[in-house]
């Protein structure tokens, strides 16, 4: 059962992205920062955990999920270090994620030739 929940909360937040994709004149780079800062502002009011306690890996893969640990990162700090944690505990939080992208990002561009989309 657990499967088939985060499969809808993912789908469901694929098919958002798709219709504003379809629908709107915003481009898919804004449409990611758009997801991330949601992840932000529904993590930093508290409406993002029962998504996530419900959906699992379905909230916490996207990227509204790599906003919402953002978010948690800085409350987390902000109660530990004071206002310095406002701008250390985001990067903390998410610092195995950010490394994990940028070294599959460098493997990906030596194992593969990068061509120009003409």
């Amino acid at each position: 059962m657990d499967y088939l929940k985060a499969f809808l909360l993912g789908g469901a937040l694929c098919v958002i992205g798709q219709i504003l994709i379809d629908k709107t004149k915003l481009t898919p780079a804004r449409i990611l920062v758009l997801y991330v800062v949601a992840g932000v502002v529904l993590g930093a009011v508290g409406l993002y955990q029962p998504l996530v306690d419900w959906g699992g890996a379905g909230a916490t893969v996207p990227l509204t999920g790599f906003g919402n640990t953002l978010a948690k990162g800085v409350k987390e700090a902000v109660r530990e270090d004071g206002i310095l944690g406002a701008v250390t505990g985001g990067l903390k939080a998410t610092a195995g994620g950010i490394t994990a992208a940028v070294f599959f990002g460098l493997l990906a561009a030596l194992l593969f030739k990068p061509k120009d989309k003409s």
